[in-house]
C-alpha cells in the first residue's frame, strides 16, 4: 500500500505529533510526580520523551537531624550548669550536688505519678495537698510514740484512699479533672492545718535513717525516687497497663471500644498517684523531720507539674516519658539552688524560674518540629 507524504514525514521524524494540551497535560504530570518521588519519575520517563518535557533531577534533600530526645532541655540544663560553675566555686562540689538530688527527690516521684496519669488524659492537681496531709498525720502518730512504720502504713493507705476518691469523682461524674482535684486540694489543705493545729509538729531522729541516711554515697531519698521513676517507666513502655494508659490519653472513647476498660484504669491511674503522693509525703517528713504549716501544698504541685510539662508530657494526653520528667525535674532543682548560691532575692526568684522554664518549653518544642 502506497503511504502518503504525512505518513512519510512520521515514519522519519518519530513520533506521531500530539495536541499542545495534551502534551502540557502530560508535561505536568511528570513534573509532579518527578517532585513526589524519584521512582515515579522513573515511570513516565516515556511520556516525558513524547512530550519533550525532561524530567530533571530529583531536588536534593537536606539529611534530617539525628533525633536526641528532649535535647532542647539538655541544652538550656548544659548552659545554666556552665554558667553556675563559672559564677560560684561551690556548685559543682559533690556536698552541693547530692544536695540538689536529695532536694528534687521528694518532686520527682510526684512528677513520676503524674506523668502516667496525664498520659492518660487525667490531671491530678491536690497531690501536693495529700502531701500535707501525709506528712501531718503521719507527725502525729510518730509524735504520740507509734512506731514510725505505722505511721508510714497508714500514712499510705490514706493518701491512697484520697487518690481513689479523685478517681471515683472524675470517673463516674462529668466535672472535669482540673476543677475536682483543684477543690480536692484547696479541702486537703484546710484538713491537714487541722491535724496538726496550724502547729509544726517535730519527729526528732525518727525517720532520719530515710531523710539523711546515704549508701554507697547515694542519698536513700534519692535511691528511692530512681526506682519510683524506673518503675514507672518499665510500667508505661512494657506493660498492658502502661499501653493502656496511652490509648485512653488519645482517645478515651475509642479505647473503651477497643475493650480497654477504661473506668478500672482510670481508678487505678488516680489510686496510684495518690499512692505515690503518699511516698513523697514520708520522704518529706524524713528529710525536714516536722510536719509544718505549707509543707506540701500547692507550691509543691506546680513545681512537679511544671517538671512533667517542660519533659514533654502533654496536657491533652497520649504522650509522655518519664526521662523528660526526670529532665525536667533536675532542671528545676538546679536552677532554685544556682539562685540560692548566687544570693539573688526571692522576688527575682520567681521571675527567673519562670523565664528558664518558658525557654525550655519553647526550647523543646523547636527540636520536636525540627526532628
Amino acid at each position: 500500500m502506497s503511504q502518503g507524504p504525512a505518513a512519510a514525514e512520521r515514519n522519519h521524524e518519530g513520533p506521531p505529533s500530539i495536541p499542545d494540551e495534551y502534551g502540557t497535560s502530560i508535561g505536568a504530570r511528570v513534573t509532579k510526580n518527578d517532585d513526589m518521588s524519584g521512582a515515579a519519575a522513573d515511570t513516565t520517563g516515556a511520556a516525558g520523551e513524547w512530550t519533550g518535557v525532561a524530567a530533571g533531577p530529583a531536588p536534593r534533600r537536606r539529611p534530617p537531624l539525628p533525633h536526641i530526645p528532649h535535647a532542647g532541655l539538655l541544652v538550656v540544663l548544659v548552659l545554666i550548669v556552665v554558667f553556675a560553675a563559672t559564677q560560684t566555686d561551690a556548685f559543682l562540689t559533690s556536698t552541693n550536688l547530692i544536695n540538689v538530688l536529695r532536694q528534687v527527690s521528694v518532686v520527682a516521684v510526684i512528677a513520676a505519678g503524674l506523668t502516667l496519669l496525664m498520659t492518660a488524659g487525667g490531671m491530678d492537681f491536690s497531690m501536693g495537698s495529700n502531701v500535707s496531709v501525709t506528712t501531718a498525720v503521719a507527725a502525729r502518730i510518730v509524735s504520740h510514740g507509734h512506731s514510725p512504720w505505722l505511721a508510714i502504713v497508714v500514712a499510705m493507705a490514706l493518701s491512697i484512699a484520697i487518690g481513689l476518691v479523685n478517681g471515683l469523682v472524675v470517673t463516674y461524674t462529668s466535672v472535669a479533672p482540673f476543677v475536682a482535684t483543684l477543690a480536692g486540694a484547696t479541702m486537703l489543705d484546710g484538713l491537714a492545718l487541722l491535724i496538726i493545729n496550724g502547729l509544726s509538729i517535730s519527729i526528732g531522729t525518727k525517720l532520719s535513717w530515710l531523710g539523711n541516711g546515704e549508701t554507697f554515697g547515694l542519698p536513700h531519698l534519692l535511691i528511692v525516687a530512681v526506682v519510683v521513676l524506673v518503675l514507672t517507666a518499665f510500667v508505661m513502655r512494657y506493660t498492658s497497663f502502661g499501653r493502656d494508659a496511652f490509648a485512653i490519653g488519645g482517645n478515651e472513647d475509642v479505647a473503651r471500644l477497643s475493650g480497654i476498660r477504661v473506668s478500672r484504669d482510670k481508678l487505678l491511674l488516680y489510686a496510684l498517684a495518690g499512692g505515690l503522693s503518699g511516698l513523697a509525703g514520708i520522704m518529706l517528713l524524713s528529710r525536714l523531720a516536722a510536719s509544718s504549716p505549707g509543707t506540701g501544698g500547692l507550691t509543691l504541685q506546680l513545681t512537679a507539674v511544671a517538671a512533667v510539662v517542660i519533659g514533654g508530657t502533654s496536657l491533652a494526653g497520649g504522650k509522655g516519658s518519664i526521662p523528660g520528667t526526670a529532665l525536667g525535674v533536675v532542671l528545676l532543682g538546679v536552677v532554685a539552688n544556682v539562685l540560692n548560691l548566687l544570693q539573688i532575692s526571692s522576688f527575682y526568684q520567681q521571675i527567673s524560674v519562670g523565664a528558664v522554664l518558658l525557654v525550655a518549653a519553647i526550647a523543646n518544642l523547636l527540636h520536636r518540629r525540627r526532628s
